[in-house]
Formats: C-alpha cells, structure tokens, sequence
C-alpha cells in the first residue's frame, strides 16, 4: 500500500485521531527504518465473554498487524482491580483477582478468532503496575494535577450531581497511562468512552521523556435495536461464541442502516468496497453476505453456508429444521406456558406467557396469542419462539 492507503486502512470507520500528522509521520519513519511501530490496546476483563462490539478495537489491531506493526494485546489485570469509570455514573464494583483471572483465560482464548495469533503479543499490565509499588504510585500520581482529572466529563457530571467519586477511580487513567510509558507505545487505539484515558497517556509520556503516543478511537457499536451499544445486559449482542445458525440469523435481524456501519467496523473492506455494495442496490443479498463473513470468521466458511442454509429454509422459507432438541414429559394436558418453562424456551412462566401475548410463540407452525391447554399425547409437538428457537415435546411414560 502507498501511505495514503495505510492511513485511509487504519483510520477507516475511525472517531478521532490525534494527531493525523503525527500518525502519518510515524508511518513514514516505520518505512525508512523498517522498523515496526508498536499498537497498544487494553481490556480489563470485567466479563468472562466477549461479543461483536468488542472485536471492533480487535479488527482495527488486525489493520495494523497487517502492514506489519507489533500489536500488545494488553490485558488489564491490575487496572480491572480499579475498575474503568469511563462513562460510569458511579463507582465500578471492584473485581478478585480469581474473577479476573478466569476472565482473562476466557478473552486470551476468543480474541485469535479475529487477531494473528502469531503476531500478537499478550501481556499483563500487573507486571510494572504491581512492581511500581506505594512510592512508585506517589510519584506517578505527582505528575498530573486534580483539577486536570476533574476534567473528565464523567468526573464533572458526579461532582456537580454530588455523587462519589472514590480516590482509587482518580488514578485509572494513571495507571493506564504508565501502561503507555513501560511499553512505549506508538499507537494506542481504544473506544470512544476512552478518549480521556488515552489523552492522559500522551501527557505522562511526555512528563517521562517520551514521544507521545498517537491516539485512535472506534466507535462504539449500535446493539441488534439499533439504539443502544451492543451490550450482555440489554440483550442486545451477538457473541463470538454464539452458534453459527444463531449468530446468523441475528445479524440478519439488524436494519438495514445499521448494516453499513458493521460492514465498515466489523470487516476488512475497504470504503470503495462497501460503497460499491450499496450502490447495486440489494440490501437482502449484503445482509446474507455480511452475516457469511461475521460467521466464518467466528467459526468457518463451512459453518457459515450451513447457517445461510438454515436461514434460508427455516426462516425465509419457513420450513421445519432438519435437528430440533427433544423434550421428554409424561403424557397429558400442559398449558402452553408450562410447557415452554419446562422446555427451556422461556425462563419463567412470567416470561412464557409474556412471548405468547407478543405473539411469538407457534404450535406445530400455527402462531398463538392464547395461553391454551394442550394435550400432550402420541406424536408430541413442536414449539417455536421467535424464529430460530425450537423444541420438540414427546410423550413418554
């Protein structure tokens, strides 16, 4: 690629970068030298699993790694003892080291479904956090002011609102500021909600003797309603592990707006190839073939014709799959919500009977609105919630 393509491949679907001419600068340098610039981005493993809005800052490491940079893959060990206040409107509950532990197995597992395994460094932040010690912090702490910190728009919101703000949140942008410094980072990219953390990183770095670091954030991703970010809590994600045929039809359950934006945060095309995608004008054909890449990526290309195939007769053509699970009951009547708490289709009997009123339960095809009683005899029946979940009941003494 000439420079212009790597800056437009590592700025693309890109919030703020600062600065641009720093970026470019670097780049130049990197190719006189041959030397790699290094690419830090950290995740405090808060959660044990991780989903689609999180691989976003993955596949723009990716970029990176693919014109040949270093990429640390940094997790949080330390910091996710502090908790990130970023976008917080109040103090994080403080994680165990055993909680944070087993998260980190979990992401070190999930993010080489979208990293060079490789090409990838993975390191801990508690190796120079946890060896700065009581003085190490002081001093730390020493190099920026409260009234700088105070700042921060989540900071200021709490302050004004009388809310707490807890002295150990004050120093999480420190110590991921120092993560900047014993690394020596090029680049750090993180997610919008991140930009005061990184900016804290070029001011230490500076007050260390270092050229500071060059800043890139992502967006954060729309979840499946297209409101709110992708997130466990609002149900509202697709997870990397989720199975192909589910993982499928949920991004096909995404607008057709929204389409565009994971084409352009959650693939490796470039600008020029998704404008010309939505210039052929066929929104149905760009969703199947941006769900075939999301799942091939997570699983494989086989796993994704045999989710397009699933889709394509379960859901467009409404057919019954060729694999439903089984569940076995004695024989005898059942109202439809019990039969869908004792199926696993709903987690309670508030919920299943919340999804029949919505209408999205069917009984052997034909939908119901009514909470009836069904007689469960020789045969059994199949249930269906939504349009990808199915059950089949039979009647067994």
């Amino acid at each position: 690629m000439t420079l212009d393509e790597q800056i437009a491949y590592l700025t693309k679907g890109a919030v703020d970068v600062v600065r641009r001419e720093e970026l470019k600068a670097k780049l130049e340098g990197s190719a006189a030298t041959g030397k790699p610039l290094k690419v830090k981005v950290g995740f405090d493993p808060s959660a044990p699993d991780i989903h689609l809005g999180h691989t976003v800052l993955m596949r723009k490491m990716k970029h990176f790694q693919d014109l040949g940079h270093d990429v640390v893959f940094l997790i949080g060990d330390f910091t996710g003892l502090i908790g990130d206040p970023s976008g917080k409107s109040k103090t994080r509950p403080q994680l165990t080291r055993e909680e944070i532990e087993k998260n980190a197995q979990t992401y070190k597992e999930q993010v080489f479904k979208i990293l060079h395994p490789e090409k990838t460094i993975v390191d801990f932040n508690s190796r120079w956090l946890g060896a700065l010690g009581a003085d190490g912090f002081i001093r730390l702490a020493s190099r920026y002011t409260v009234a700088r910190m105070l700042e921060r728009d989540d900071f200021q919101k709490r302050f004004s609102a009388q809310l707490p703000i807890a002295i150990h949140e004050l120093l999480y942008p420190l110590a991921q500021a120092y993560d900047s410094v014993a690394l020596q980072t090029d680049f750090e990219l993180g997610g919008t909600d991140q930009l005061f953390n990184l900016l804290v990183g070029r001011d230490i770095m500076r007050e260390y003797g270092l050229e500071p670091q060059v800043v890139l954030t992502t967006p954060l991703l729309e979840g499946l309603d297209g409101v709110d970010k992708m997130s466990k809590s609002l149900g509202n994600y697709i997870g990397v592990t989720d199975p192909p045929a589910e993982m499928f039809g949920k991004v096909m359950s995404v607008s057709d707006a929204l389409m565009w934006k994971y084409y352009e945060l959650l693939t490796d095309m470039s600008l020029s190839e998704i404008d010309a995608l939505k210039g052929k004008d066929q929104p149905m054909q760009a969703k199947i073939d941006l769900a075939r890449r999301i799942v091939a990526d997570f699983h494989s290309k086989e796993a994704a014709e045999e989710a397009f195939r699933h889709f394509d007769s379960v859901i467009r053509k409404k057919e019954m799959p060729d694999e439903i699970p089984e569940k076995t009951l004695p024989p005898g009547a059942y109202s439809l919500s019990a039969l869908l708490l004792s199926s696993g289709l709903a987690s309670s009997r508030t919920e299943a009977k919340k999804l029949i009123e919505q209408g999205a339960v069917s009984v052997d095809g034909r939908r119901t609105a009514a909470d009836d009683t069904l007689n469960l005899a020789a045969g059994g029946l199949v249930l269906k919630v939504g349009k990808r979940k199915f059950v089949r009941i039979v009647a067994k003494a």
